[in-house]
């Protein structure tokens, strides 16, 4: 076997690496024969055409060639036929293509597949019969049949043999075309009488090794004279037919003539080729010479035809001539798009210029009919580019966001430049795969969330929800409480978040006297590597809820004394007799109060405000009414359901105390007391009037004193600066249902006020008288739960909110 190996090696700027191979192999070669080491020729390992995944793409030729990527070798794969491969040129050869992948190369490979003498010369007929007149001239010419042999170069047709050469020799013309034209010439006339039938053996033999022949046997009947043969016009004649044209279509008239008359005059043609499909497809008519279509005609399968046109008359006599006719090509093949290796995914995050589809062109049509170019018409990040002819590749051309498109269905439309113009396309379909490109957004930037408080452990709050753009693991997200504080203490003591369902959930159980709002920061994060993240920031505001009941402040309520509220018989119609003081912790309408009398000894002589609490008559005091008047109001919140409170007021009605004294002398249970009562009162009142007078003539003396000073500034030109008494205004607020008015107490005391405090109230005062069953007549000191003056040894001013 002679084996020749041509090996290129070319850098381009589209593939990593391509390079061409030419091998030349006879033909019928056994299954399994060496073609060539191609890992060898190429330059490359063994190991890169099994991790390349090396495979042979070509349009035809796969059932003949394969590759063993273990051995690096191409093997003959069935037995290859020259004459059946290529049965009108002498060059025969298969292309393919060797494809890797990972990265992406290929390789052109040629293997060329030489003759062998496989195939013996071959006569179209057995036999070839002549009508030849005995009035023949030496020097005749008859036109024989050739011989055709498949096989080419030394292994065709090489020489002819005629036995026996007693009247006839034969003469061999060599044509352009490198085929002989066989001719058989009388060397001696013939004589009908002597031999009418004259058998000639013809032997076509060619120039292989061994030497092959084939045979045809001619018969001559040898007539009458004839001395005229028949001449075409012209030896060569040429004609032009379009391909595809329909059966019946003219292609050329070929014209003989004759000198001689009747019988021996009259031609008839007809075609002489042997062995090839002229026949099929072109007829001659026999009378007048015209050469027609009788089959289809294709430029991709033959392009040139020479045909052997015959003119014999009666009498025997004949020439030849030749038609060649050359097929005229027209735009009738589509492109033909053939896909050679395609990836369907891709990393979004994949470089510019990555190859991700190549592709072969082949039109068979010639010409500009033949030429195809490719096009991408949609707006894809992708373009295609080609280095060699017939061959694209597709690549990206842009940065690819499978968020903004995970697939792509890109159309290749390819066009010939024939008129009209023949196109094709395929649609390549390419999945576009996510990387950990996006981090996870909250649905808001902030979040507020709100739970009444005394609420359950474990409760559910409020949800947060993040979504992350990527796909699959990348897109998975988890939600996690950052550390933080409130108040100190971590913010994991207080809320706890679902890492899976974003659900937060309350730790413990919220006190809305305690904490209000707080506020912390999740974060969300998916599952990508590495992963990303982004936070959150929410606030939880705690609602109150009716949990405390009101507080009542005034009037105290005393476990051993008894505080009466004085009331003078001479009082009208809505004199303020006291104000019920409450307050509640709780926030908003659970706070808000109301006060309504429950109880009354005499119902008809008071009431209650319900928004302020003021105990006010409602009608006339009388001498009638008792002394002793215990009132019970309750104070109610607004909350649902509404918590109260009850406090108990005691209101003496009388005009001086030692009435008042003798009536509430039953308010008490210790009896020893009730001797002293004279004596303490007695005492009380004297010092209740020295702390009164001693007042009284501090107030004057210090009314004087800045009198004087006044009158200094004033005559001395200085700015006058009035003085205003200090008032104390409600510190508690109106919305709490406290006292709206200020009433002012003046109070005298002595320095030991245990025991002998004296209250003496000025103009729109109120007076409170307190008993102590453990001191017998002595009244104690006023409580006020409110301010004094700054200084401790005046007179105080004190505002009691009622």
């Amino acid at each position: 076997m002679n084996r020749q190996v041509l090996l290129f090696i070319s850098l381009l700027s589209l593939y990593p690496v391509s390079g061409q191979v030419s091998y030349s192999i006879p033909e019928e070669m056994s299954k399994g024969s060496l073609v060539g080491n191609i890992a060898h020729d190429l330059g490359l390992e063994i190991k890169r055409l099994v991790s390349g995944k090396a495979r042979i793409y070509t349009r035809n030729s796969d059932e003949y060639v394969e590759l063993n990527r273990e051995k690096g070798v191409l093997l003959v794969r069935q037995r290859m036929d020259r004459e059946a491969l290529c049965t009108e040129t002498a060059l025969c050869a298969l292309h393919l293509q060797i494809i890797l992948e990972n990265p992406m190369e290929f390789y052109s490979v040629t293997v060329q597949i030489t003759d062998i003498n496989d195939n013996a010369p071959t006569f179209e007929k057995s036999e070839m019969k002549f009508k030849i007149s005995e009035s023949a001239n030496t020097g005749a010419k008859f036109v024989l049949e050739r011989a055709v042999d498949l096989d080419v170069g030394i292994n065709d047709l090489n020489n002819y043999e005629l036995k026996p050469t007693d009247h006839f020799v034969l003469k061999l013309h060599n044509n352009a075309d490198g085929n002989k034209n066989v001719e058989m010439v009388l060397q001696q006339p013939l004589d009908r009488e002597k031999h009418e039938l004259i058998s000639l053996v013809l032997t076509a033999v060619d120039g292989g090794e061994p030497q092959m022949s084939g045979t045809m046997l001619i018969v001559i009947t040898v007539l009458d004279i004839n001395d005229n043969a028949p001449v075409f016009t012209q030896p060569t004649y040429k004609a032009t037919v379009t391909e595809n044209s329909p059966k019946g279509t003219v292609v050329s008239t070929v014209s003989a003539s004759d000198a001689d008359q009747g019988s021996n005059g009259k031609i008839t043609y007809s075609i002489t080729n042997t062995l090839d499909n002229v026949r099929k497809i072109f007829e001659v008519n026999e009378k007048n010479g015209e050469v027609s279509l009788m089959g289809d005609i294709d430029f991709e399968k033959s392009r040139h035809f020479q045909i052997h046109l015959l003119a014999s008359d009666d009498g025997g006599l004949t020439d030849s001539c030749k038609l060649i006719v050359d097929v005229q090509d027209i735009n009738d093949n589509t492109p033909d798009i053939n896909i050679m290796s395609k990836s369907t995914i891709i990393s979004e995050n994949a470089k510019l210029n990555t190859v991700v589809t190549m592709i072969n062109i082949e039109d068979l049509d010639s010409g500009e009919n033949g030429n195809v170019k490719c096009f991408i018409f949609e707006n894809v990040p992708f373009i295609l580019k080609t280095s060699t002819t017939n061959f694209y590749s597709l690549v990206t051309d842009s940065e690819l966001d499978r968020e903004t498109a995970s697939e792509y269905n890109i159309t290749v439309t390819c066009s010939d430049e024939g008129v009209p113009s023949l196109s094709s396309s395929v649609t390549l379909t390419l999945q576009i795969s996510d990387v950990n490109d996006n981090a996870p957004v909250f649905e808001r930037s902030s979040y507020e969330a709100y739970i009444v408080e005394n609420n359950t452990p474990g409760l559910s709050i409020f949800t947060v929800k993040a979504r992350d753009a990527d796909w699959n693991q990348n897109a998975r997200v988890s939600y996690i409480l950052e550390d933080s504080s409130v108040n100190g203490v971590p913010v994991s003591s207080y809320v706890s978040v679902s890492a899976d369902s974003g659900v937060i959930h309350a730790v413990r159980s919220f006190d809305y006297e305690q904490i209000k709002d707080f506020h912390f920061r999740i974060k969300a994060q998916d599952g990508g590597s590495p992963p990303l993240s982004s936070n959150v920031t929410v606030k939880v505001l705690i609602q109150d809820q009716n949990d405390n009941p009101p507080q009542v402040l005034y009037p105290v309520q005393t476990g051993g004394s008894l505080v009466a509220e004085l009331v003078p018989r001479s009082a009208d119609v809505g004199y303020l007799v006291t104000k019920v003081v409450a307050v509640d912790v709780d926030s908003g309408q659970n706070a808000w109060l109301s006060y309504k009398l429950q109880k009354a000894t005499d119902r008809a002589l008071f009431e209650v405000g319900l928004q302020n609490g003021e105990i006010r008559t409602i009608r006339q005091v009388t001498d009638k009414d008792a002394v002793k008047q215990r009132l019970t109001v309750i104070v109610e919140d607004n909350g649902q359901p509404s918590r109260s409170a009850t406090v108990i007021v005691n209101v003496a009605v009388a005009d001086s105390f030692p009435e008042v004294l003798s009536e509430f002398t039953d308010f008490t249970q210790d009896k020893e007391y009730n001797d002293n009562l004279t004596f303490y009162l007695v005492l009380a009142l004297a010092v209740v009037s020295f702390l009164f007078i001693t007042c009284l003539v501090v107030i004057i003396s210090v009314k004087i004193y800045r009198w004087r000073q006044s009158r200094v500034m004033y005559s001395s030109n200085l700015p006058v600066i009035p003085y205003y008494p200090p008032r104390y205004s409600d510190t508690l607020g109106t919305g709490t249902g406290t006292l709206q008015h200020v009433y002012n107490y003046e109070v005298c005391r002595t320095t030991d006020s245990r025991k002998s405090d004296c209250k003496f109230s000025g103009a729109g005062s109120q007076n409170v008288l307190i008993m102590d069953p453990s001191s017998t007549g002595t009244m104690q000191r006023i409580q006020s739960e409110r301010s004094i003056l700054d200084e401790p040894d005046s007179p105080l001013e004190v505002s009691l909110i009622m």
